[in-house]
Formats: structure tokens, sequence, C-alpha cells
């Protein structure tokens, strides 16, 4: 490849970064129409709990880390340089809260090696729960175990996210439209890959029947993501300069499973596995209502980012806010530890009357 060639293809790189990050910071971009499903449940109160609040605990093992709460700050960004300076302010707050952290799709860095730092974090997050980040497709397009392994090692991760995203690729002037033959790829790289994988929607959400057949492919987690929360249909709606193919995408920004119908039949369908929840979670009460739904970790990405182009402290706040609201939940819910929020009585509005 030509120096030239390799120029123009991280600028074209580095601009797609970047106009994701600049259209969720300053436009629409929620699902219209839809929403997560939480609101239709509710936690019972318990109005004399038997719990001192400064007691209650929801930390947690996972795959050989400590987390300090059920909560991760799911993948936004990387490959353009202020992908960087939010990825290590939102891995400074990780590292202060003692939660799990995701990068963002890793394909920048692997085909622009000298985009490869904008997504590397540890040197100020050495001790969190970190999630390497590809998209599936990509199995389709010329990527293996050799490409994995790269995406793990340039950021010292402790499993991998295949990431799932065909609407956001149909609707993509520049998308990758050939999911055929996927299933049968990702069992590959399962079993040749040494850290776990986890499937991850993008915001629409995965089918129960979906997770089953990930699950017999060795993946070793389910994030459903599903909608209610940022469309990415919409974000690339923005992006779009044909009119004609920007009118297709804003037609589904109603498109998806609601995150917690997602959550649930996810957790019936692979009991076996830990399954995260994210998509429009945007408080600690419906974070505590995932847990009770069957989520193993509640992630949040879209609330964060604008705290996150300023500075760690920043990230820390808003996150801390969530995480005390859940702590606060627990204690109103008569529970003190994760096991017990995992069984506290959860209502449906169908069952209110």
């Amino acid at each position: 490849m030509s120096h030239q060639l390799q120029e123009y293809q991280t600028t074209l790189i580095e601009n797609r970064k970047a106009d994701h990050i600049n259209i969720v910071l300053q436009k629409d971009v929620k699902g219209k129409d839809i929403t997560t499903g939480f609101e239709q449940f509710m936690i019972e109160h318990d109005a004399l709990p038997d719990v001192d609040l400064d007691e209650v605990d929801l930390s947690l093992q996972l795959w050989g880390k400590t987390l300090q709460a059920p909560l991760l700050i799911s993948s936004m960004t990387g490959g353009t340089d202020s992908a960087h300076t939010i990825n290590l302010n939102l891995a400074e707050a990780a590292q202060a809260l003692g939660i799990a952290m995701g990068v963002g799709s890793q394909r920048a860095g692997i085909e622009q090696p000298n985009l490869g730092q904008t997504y590397k974090i540890r040197q100020v997050a050495p001790d969190i729960l970190l999630l390497a980040n590809l998209g599936a497709v990509q199995l389709n397009y010329g990527y293996g175990i050799d490409e994995a392994k790269k995406a793990v090692e340039m950021i010292e991760a402790d499993a991998l996210i295949l990431h799932l995203n065909p609407l956001q690729e149909a609707v993509q002037a520049e998308g990758d439209r050939n999911w055929k033959g996927l299933y049968d790829k990702i069992a590959t790289i399962a079993t040749q890959l040494e850290v776990p994988i986890i499937a991850k929607e993008v915001g629409n959400g995965i089918s129960g029947k979906v997770a089953r057949r990930l699950a017999d492919c060795g993946v070793s987690a389910i994030d459903v993501a599903g909608a209610g929360g940022t469309s990415w249909s919409e974000v690339e709606a923005y992006r779009q300069q044909d009119p004609r193919r920007r009118q297709i995408a804003h037609c589904f920004a109603g498109w998806g499973i609601p995150t917690a119908m997602s959550l649930m039949q996810v957790r019936k369908a692979v009991p076996e596995l830990p399954v995260f929840a994210s998509g429009g979670i945007r408080n600690g009460i419906d974070a505590a209502k995932a847990i009770a739904l069957g989520a193993t970790l509640v992630g949040s990405a879209a609330p964060l980012l604008d705290a996150a182009t300023r500075q760690s402290q920043a990230v820390y706040d808003k996150f801390s806010v969530l995480l005390e609201t859940l702590k606060i939940t627990a204690f109103c819910a008569g529970v003190s530890s994760l096991s017990e929020l995992q069984q506290v009585t959860l209502h449906h509005k169908s069952s209110w009357y």
C-alpha cells in the first residue's frame, strides 16, 4: 500500500469516527416511538428495610476480575485523537469506580496501526475488566483469529466483544452487507481465542433464538444492547449525503427489541451464560430492574460521552450518580447484596389490577 493511499484511508476512518462522536453529541439520535421496556416494571418497595445502607455491597467476580458494582462503561469509540482522550477519561473513571469498560470497534487500529494508540488505556486503568471490540461481520471480509488476537493484545484486554450491527451496516453508505455464514466463523474464533468472547448488539437487541445459537457457537456472554437508547440507524441517517438513503435510515428509528424484552428472552434461552444489559439504561433504578430480570452487568454509553470529552472527573461524577442510585434502590428493596438484588420482587404493570 502506498504512503498516500494509507494516509487517505486513515483520514477516512478518522473522519467516520469523528462523525459518530459529533452526531451523538449534537443530534437527537434516540430511538423513536420505542422504549427500553423497563418502565413497565416496578421493584416492590420495602418500607422498613432491615439493612444498613452503608453496608450495601454490590461487588462481584467475573473472569478473574473483581468489580465493585455490576456496571459497564459500554463501547463507544476509538480511531481518532479525540477518541483517545475520551477513552482515557472513561478508563480513569472506570478504574476509580472499580467497574468494567469496553472500547469501540478496533478495526481502525488494526487496519491503520498508527491509530492503535487511540484505544490504549491500560496505563490509567490497570485493574479494570477491559473488553476489546471487533465487528463480527469483518469475519466475512478477511478477518480471523489473527485479528482477534491483535485486538486483545492491542489493549491488554480480558475479553473480546464481537459486535453485531446488521442494521447500521445496511443503512451506512460504506456498510458491509454480507452476513452469511458468520455463526460458523464465530465458533472458530471461540475455539481458538484464549479469552472469553462476548456477542453484543449495538442498540437493536438480541433475541433468545439468536442468543442460543451464539451460545452453541461457544461465546462466553451475551450483551443484549436492546432498543430504547441510541439508534445507530439515526446516527447513520445524519451521515448520509444521499437524501434517499437518509430517508431509509430514518425509517428504522423505532426498530429493534426493547432492552427489557431482549434481556428476558436471552436470560431464558441461555441460563448458563452471563448476560449484560445495555441500551437506553440511564439510571440506577433501571439498572436494578435489569439485574432483577437476570443481567450480570449493566452497561451505559451515550449518557457518558459529553462528560468524557471534558475530563475523567466529569465521567466519575455522572456514573457515580447511577451507582449510588443503584445502591439506594437495593436498600429500598430491602436487600444488601447483588445476589439478593437478583431475587427482589418485580411487578409488571399488567399485574397491578
